[in-house]
């Protein structure tokens, strides 16, 4: 499948990260509106809100800016399977995190590592951080380990609300 490379931020061997549209409202809510998705991230949002923060948050976002939220789809068939993410940290905006999501039936094919991993790469060679952090609740070992196979370090634990995380980094 042809894509303009205006379209997305970044390649791997099997995905492509690209902006979302406006048709990306019920792929969204896929992943925003999903319990299993959002366990170890935030509350489910239900299709209004997910609606809002699309429209209002992510599309308004200039394609120029390298943080942002972009959807990850299979390469050869554009299929809708997650969302990366590299987007201001909510307790300390000043710092920067780096995440990812995919829908459960995605999940076991290696493909948070794939995006990870070249998420660094746009990190290191796309953004002027000198710094970026991965952030899981404790509970989320593979989420962890994705971190940890991309390069990311251990830097700290802390409770947010009633949450135990685990904060990892990677510098410059």
């Amino acid at each position: 499948m042809e894509k303009n490379c205006a379209d997305f931020v970044f390649e791997t061997e099997r995905l492509r990260v690209r902006y979302f549209k406006e048709t990306d409202h019920d792929h969204y809510f896929s992943l925003q509106g999903n319990p299993a998705v959002m366990q170890y991230i935030r509350p489910v949002r239900t299709r209004e809100q997910t609606i809002v923060f699309l429209n209002e948050k992510i599309l308004g976002t200039p394609k120029h800016d390298y943080k942002g939220y972009w959807a990850v789809e299979k390469k050869h068939t554009a299929e809708f399977i997650g969302c990366f993410v590299i987007i201001p940290m909510p307790e300390d905006p000043d710092k920067t995190q780096m995440g990812y999501s995919f829908l459960p039936q995605h999940w076991g094919n290696g493909y948070a590592t794939e995006v990870a991993t070249r998420g660094v790469e746009y990190f290191y060679n796309k953004t002027p951080l000198p710094e970026i952090y991965g952030v899981t609740e404790k509970a989320n070992l593979a989420s962890q380990k994705v971190l940890l196979k991309a390069g990311f370090v251990f830097f700290e634990k802390k409770m947010e609300e009633a949450k135990e995380l685990v904060v990892y980094i990677l510098r410059r």
